[in-house]
């Protein structure tokens, strides 16, 4: 599979079933990412220049809102459950949306609300304009494996062997490193020095030579290829590439939901990793991601202009009532911001007494504004339907 042209070398790996006995094989260790942008096709350029006109149409709409961070946790959730869903972790998304994120009831729900966790710490990392590091990287690692078996394991690099798939045509008596259907750099020297090399690459300024979509393009290929750590490495591959676009400069605000439109095509999303691999086609792989940011700004500024139109209708119905209080108002807003929240929340988001924050979502569900997600339960939370209907309708395209 590996042409003349790929990208790296493959190196001789071996090691020792209890069961299958000793083996051995090859590994794909990468090249260290080039300064200049790979040869692209009049095509692909096209499609990188509307990528970057529709991010620029969602950032735009962002920087108008009065409060842009409003949207971010309920477009983070989403992001969550899809990114997750591409590695194996599903939850509903109507479930994930009404969570709660201090007790996730399921296993799959910690892994997902990990997400939400690793990706704001993410967010306030580049906010403070740290650059992105080994260690930053192992972090985000760590918080999104909390709670879970391999969380003994997780906040630093491999220390084992590990393999990518499994080929269709797989011997099933066979090692699994035989079957893989990729088999990245072994741990060790090469798996240090590839992630370092990354670090640095992301550290320097491309904009004059690289365009953003291209460089976040170049740096997700280069993470998954390296697969640094033992789980999560698409979670966080993903998360890079909005963390990425945010750094340069092209984002202001990381509402960009990425992982839907990947999701819906995750057979084609890893023949272009893999086809970078063995015959550096960086043309395709960067159309293809492009392609994706393109319709992913679509969706999220589609998303992001309906629940700004939730806001104002909800708000309509409020004026519209015997309420005036301007925490009435305020309620509207957290509701937006927080797909389910308790009383407790409100009073303190709100700065009010407890027994008024509780009778202000009573009289907000009493007008339909809110419902609550299980009356039964000892800790209720409530929700906005309108805004859980506009959360969960969305389409990937």
């Amino acid at each position: 599979m590996f042409r003349k042209s790929a990208p790296g070398t493959l190196v001789a790996i071996t090691g020792h079933d209890p069961l299958l006995g000793p083996w051995e094989h090859k590994a794909f260790v990468p090249n260290p990412l080039a300064q200049d942008t790979p040869d692209l096709s009049p095509k692909t350029h096209l499609v990188i220049a509307e990528a970057r006109a529709a991010l620029a149409a969602l950032d735009s709409t962002a920087r108008q809102l009065p409060n842009p961070t409003l949207l971010r946790l309920p477009t983070l959730r989403r992001e969550a459950q899809s990114t997750s869903a591409l590695e194996g972790t599903y939850a509903p998304l109507a479930e994930v949306l009404v969570a709660d994120d201090e007790e996730p009831p399921t296993p799959e729900l910690i892994e997902i609300l990990n997400y939400v966790a690793a990706a704001n710490y993410g967010f306030a990392w580049i906010a403070d304009g740290r650059p992105i590091s080994s260690s930053f990287l192992s972090d985000l690692q760590g918080i999104l494996m909390r709670g879970t078996p391999l969380a003994p394991a997780s906040g630093r690099l491999r220390d084992t062997q590990v393999v990518i798939g499994r080929r269709v045509e797989s011997d099933p008596r066979a090692h699994p490193v035989h079957n893989a259907r990729f088999v990245p750099s072994p741990n060790g020297v090469e798996l240090e020095s590839g992630v370092g090399a990354l670090v640095a690459w992301l550290q320097e300024d491309h904009r004059g030579h690289i365009d953003p979509v291209v460089a976040a393009a170049m740096s997700h290929y280069q993470f998954e290829t390296l697969h640094p750590f033992h789980d999560g490495n698409g979670r966080i591959g993903r998360l890079l590439i909005v963390l990425h676009l945010v750094a340069a400069g092209v984002l202001s605000e990381p509402t960009l939901t990425v992982s839907p439109w990947f999701e819906a095509r995750r057979g084609e999303y890893y023949d272009r990793l893999l086809a970078v691999s063995t015959a550096s086609d960086w043309d395709a792989f960067v159309a293809f991601f492009a392609e994706g940011l393109r319709q992913a700004a679509d969706i999220t500024h589609e998303e992001m202009r309906a629940l700004v139109a939730v806001q104002s209708e909800l708000k309509t119905i409020v004026r519209a009532s015997a309420l005036r209080a301007d925490s009435a108002h305020a309620l509207v807003d957290l509701a937006i911001a927080n797909p389910s929240f308790t009383v407790r929340k409100v009073e303190a988001e709100l700065g009010i007494s407890y027994g008024r924050a509780n009778k202000l979502v009573g009289q907000l569900c009493d007008l339909g504004v809110l419902q609550v997600v299980d009356a039964h339960a000892y800790k209720r939370r409530f929700y906005a339907p309108r805004v859980l209907e506009v959360l969960t309708t969305r389409s990937s395209a």
